[in-house]
């Protein structure tokens, strides 16, 4: 590694993580990251020099909303000549669409963007919250030559790096809350930090980062479910200014094959509404065609959505559709891979 000291932006959004239980009242309080070194001595033991800013109002994470994306995405945007990676602290419950959305807003991304939380306050007894923070940072200040180990969006979380577009939360309970199906996880922390340089993006060669500041939300997501009737459908596909819909479908991509429901689906397509097939496993892929249940959506031209999460679904169709790509261009390229998010 690089004798280099790496410089960390820590960016608070809100969330558990940055909570402290005032032990008079038993309340949580919004802990004060200007003491963070003082509150947490062992984080002068990271090579590294940390600096940290915060949401002049932080929000619970149940709040975030594009809007809020694109402002951490712009924050970074701004910060990026002067640090050598970024940690984002973050309510669990929606981290993995902001992992996401973040990984497309920030194009040609050369230096780590860390999204990290806890399940419980960092002022516990108990807490995972210091973990996750002091390995967070450990990680986004790895340097290999000079050079950022990590160029990508992670989500850490309970001693295991994922790639941010491929999480989901799992547990609302348990310290490991996150999960990457469909992918293997980056790096491991035990005893040494074991990193899994062959499941990283490429590195980038002399890329000029690029923040995007667009995300259209006229998305909706249709879990596909026995009985879902012909009004519910009509319903969500007849949502004023709909643009995109994620269909959850069943197992490899499969939907029910009664002549309504592809009539429906077929009205919207022509109608300019993209359908994305992804699969409501929390592991595995969609394959249309493989069924006799999928063949009519793959010969309609509904949109393959691979392996891509439900929550990375949501925030490419966001991206795309902000993005100004054409309605003949949509479906090409949602099927392909723009930072690692699918096969």
């Amino acid at each position: 590694m690089s004798s280099k000291k790496s410089r960390i932006l820590l960016i608070y959004t809100g969330g558990t993580i940055g909570m402290m239980k005032d032990y008079v009242s038993g309340a949580l309080k919004a802990f004060d990251f200007s003491q963070l070194l003082k509150s947490i001595p062992e984080l002068n033991q990271l090579d590294c020099t940390i600096a940290s800013l915060s949401f002049e109002y932080p929000i619970d994470s149940s709040n975030m909303n594009p809007d809020h994306w694109v402002a951490i995405a712009e924050i970074i945007g701004s910060n990026y000549g002067e640090y050598d990676g970024f940690v984002v602290l973050h309510g669990s419950d929606t981290m993995s669409y902001t992992a996401s959305a973040l990984s497309f807003l920030l194009e040609n991304l050369a230096k780590p963007v860390i999204l990290t939380g806890s399940q419980l306050p960092i002022g516990d007894l108990r807490t995972d919250a210091k973990e996750n923070l002091i390995t967070a940072i450990q990680i986004a200040a790895l340097l290999e030559k000079g050079k950022s180990v990590i160029q990508e969006v992670g989500l850490y979380f309970e001693y295991k790096l994922y790639r941010g577009n491929r999480t989901t939360k799992i547990n609302a309970e348990h310290f490991q809350a996150f999960a990457s199906l469909n992918y293997p996880h980056l790096i491991e922390s035990g005893v040494h930090l074991s990193i899994f340089h062959e499941y990283l993006l490429p590195k980038k060669k002399n890329a000029v980062l690029k923040v995007h500041n667009a995300m259209d939300d006229n998305v909706a997501i249709l879990k596909l479910f026995p009985g879902i009737n012909k009004n519910i459908v009509e319903a969500v596909l007849g949502a004023k200014d709909l643009k995109a819909l994620i269909l959850e479908t069943y197992g490899s991509g499969n939907a029910p094959m009664e002549d309504w429901f592809l009539e429906k689906l077929k009205f919207a397509i022509k109608n300019g509404i993209h359908i994305i097939n992804v699969t409501q496993c929390s592991g595995g892929a969609v394959l249309m065609g493989h069924y006799e249940t999928s063949s009519k959506l793959k010969k309609m031209q509904v949109i393959n959505g691979k392996d891509i999460t439900t929550e990375a679904a949501i925030a490419k169709a966001m991206y795309l559709l902000g993005s100004g790509v054409s309605n003949e261009l949509f479906k090409t390229v949602f099927e392909t891979s723009l930072r690692g998010e699918m096969l």
